[in-house]
């Protein structure tokens, strides 16, 4: 059962501004001494079994003289304390502990706190937070992958892609060109199969040349052509690449925002291959 939560007194007196609803990035300082003191109760104080002292040397965080590491871990803040927890999220699952978020704790005060990130589905680190929804077609897409042999590291690929788009410290460059090699993992036996080293560049030119002997499970209009949604959807991922190539003239590395939509537009064209939605005669 969820309920509405409970709006301030002050709001409810008109004596403050209701918040915007929108999350909260970064660290705020609401919720900054108790991830703190999250990170703090997942270590022994002085045990070298605690990984603690792996952590702090991942992270190429220093450690003082006469400190603990986990005195290390647990004194950041901002983008690096992120980056504390979701390497301890990550060393836990790296190591079988079993005390991960299992209770939830951490999830109920990111929750709380209304940050813009939050605990994975599987409680191996964070991610910014996304419709419930979306999320799950991801997810399902990406099972619906691993099941096909023939879509490759199809799967592997868009979790990448997915992790590199909405992880606590976003790659939008690495996320565009995982969702890239996403799709061509899953179109490379429908549209290419002979082609050893088959782009997606090589099977836009493939489709051009032989529209004809390719159809969709979504019939076509009279005068349409079956593959041309799906066709398109491939062109405008590919040519949204703008860091795909160097010339003479500055990179445009791809923005997070067309990072995402790059990485939801592939998770669509993964499902219609591994579906077998798309055919070919």
């Amino acid at each position: 059962m969820t309920t509405t939560p409970r709006t301030r007194l002050s709001v409810r007196l008109g004596l403050s501004e209701p918040d915007d609803g929108a999350p909260y990035e970064g660290v705020p300082p609401h919720l900054l001494h108790p991830l703190r003191r999250w990170v703090r109760n997942n270590f022994v104080p002085g045990s070298a079994e605690s990984g603690a002292q792996e952590i702090c040397l991942r992270l190429r965080l220093a450690v003082p003289t006469g400190a603990f590491p986990e005195d290390a871990l647990a004194g950041t803040s901002g983008a690096e304390l992120l980056d504390v927890v979701d390497a301890v999220l990550g060393h836990e699952s790296e190591h079988g502990w079993s005390y991960r978020d299992d209770d939830g704790e951490l999830a109920a005060l990111l929750d709380a706190a209304g940050s813009a990130y939050r605990v994975t589905e599987n409680g191996d680190g964070l991610e910014e937070r996304i419709a419930p929804a979306v999320r799950a077609a991801v997810g399902r897409t990406v099972a619906d992958a691993e099941d096909r042999s023939s879509a490759g590291s199809a799967a592997g690929h868009l979790s990448t892609a997915w992790r590199s788009a909405y992880g606590p410290r976003p790659d939008p460059v690495r996320a565009y060109s995982e969702a890239i090699k996403a799709v061509e993992c899953a179109a490379h036996s429908v549209v290419q199969p002979n082609h050893r080293r088959a782009t997606l560049g090589t099977m836009l030119g493939e489709i051009a040349a032989q529209r004809h002997r390719f159809g969709t499970a979504i019939p076509a209009p009279a005068a349409g052509e079956a593959i041309a949604p799906v066709e398109a959807m491939m062109r405008a991922l590919w040519d949204g690449q703008t860091s795909r190539h160097g010339k003479r003239t500055a990179t445009v590395p791809e923005t997070l925002e067309a990072a995402r939509a790059g990485v939801h537009l592939a998770a669509a064209l993964v499902q219609w291959f591994v579906s077998g939605a798309v055919t070919r005669s």
